[in-house]
């Protein structure tokens, strides 16, 4: 579960030129060729094609042909929009462009296949600990002993994803934000055994894809969701207290603050249950701390499978 996909309406005026170009950065790619994207959804998706047209070789796992196939339907969709777009007369360069990316491409159910040659191991897989921890256990005795690990995770830490590991001071977070070929942001996490070497080399692939690298400790939701999260939390808890209505609530700060969104239609379009997962597991491990509490608002419209948008039904009513 994910709740970066808000900055794609927050900024979704953002061009695409940043996915035009064939990145060219030799001295990243000759140390990181090989890329492995674990689990081919949305996200996974996304950073494989971004890998893939900045010239990396890329490898995406997935549990079986069906979700591959619509991983590569997903990229190879992607690049047609970005070739119409961006090459719209420039036939023959948009071909190769296009030709190029896709050829960097590859897939397999197999997970020693997957890691068997990677230099950067990208996770991107469902956001449960011990799914993520018993994959890391798994690939950490598969890959090179040089393999460079990162998880694309949004809630969970960095740390107790790969403890479970032989190379902590190899591994980071490398979360991209969604959707990944048009969002510019990646937040590049830190832990304290991370060597110098690993966080200088995730930070230069992230540039190297075209995105702009900012660092962060391994905090809840890092930056983003850290101020986020808690921003949406605070207007479900003015609401629950009767302090204002959710219109005016939204429309303040449209209005006030210059948001695209209110934070309460923001969470509607995430999705509640989103919200809810990701500040439940902060409460769960910081039950100290006030920003994380749980409102009983949230809970009872997930208890009622009131998720938003998606179900019809959320803070706000919609026609289905």
């Amino acid at each position: 579960m994910c709740i970066d996909l808000f900055l794609g309406v927050m900024l979704s005026n953002v061009s695409l030129n940043a996915v035009r170009t064939i990145t060219t950065n030799t001295a990243v790619m000759a140390a990181l060729k090989n890329v492995t994207v674990i689990g081919g959804g949305a996200m996974g998706a996304g950073i494989a094609q971004v890998a893939a047209q900045s010239g990396y070789k890329v490898t995406i796992l997935d549990q079986n042909e069906s979700l591959l196939e619509r991983s590569l339907n997903t990229i190879t969709t992607s690049l047609q929009r970005v070739v119409k777009k961006q090459y719209r007369d420039k036939a023959e360069e948009g071909k190769v462009y296009y030709d190029t990316a896709v050829a960097n491409l590859g897939t397999t159910t197999a997970i020693g296949q997957a890691v068997v040659n990677a230099d950067l191991v990208i996770e991107a897989i469902t956001e449960n600990i011990s799914v993520k921890q018993e994959l890391m256990k798994t690939i950490d005795k598969l890959a090179p002993d040089h393999a460079l690990f990162a998880s694309n995770t949004s809630s969970l830490s960095i740390h107790d994803i790969f403890s479970v590991t032989e190379r902590m001071n190899q591994c980071g977070g490398l979360h991209f934000f969604n959707p990944v070929p048009v969002m510019k942001l990646v937040e590049v996490v830190r832990v304290p055994e991370m060597s110098e070497n690993t966080f200088q080399s995730l930070r230069d692939f992230a540039i190297s894809v075209g995105k702009v690298p900012v660092a962060c400790k391994d905090t809840p939701g890092f930056v983003v969701n850290r101020l986020l999260v808690p921003y949406l939390m605070e207007s479900m808890r003015l609401l629950e207290r009767g302090e204002a209505s959710a219109e005016d609530i939204d429309t303040a700060m449209k209005l006030g603050a210059g948001h695209p969104m209110g934070p309460l239609e923001l969470a509607d379009y995430v999705g509640l249950d989103v919200t809810k997962f990701i500040v439940d597991g902060w409460h769960q491990r910081y039950p100290e701390e006030p920003r994380f509490k749980p409102v009983a608002k949230l809970d009872k419209l997930c208890a009622e499978g009131k998720l938003g948008r998606k179900t019809g039904e959320g803070i706000y009513k919609y026609d289905k």
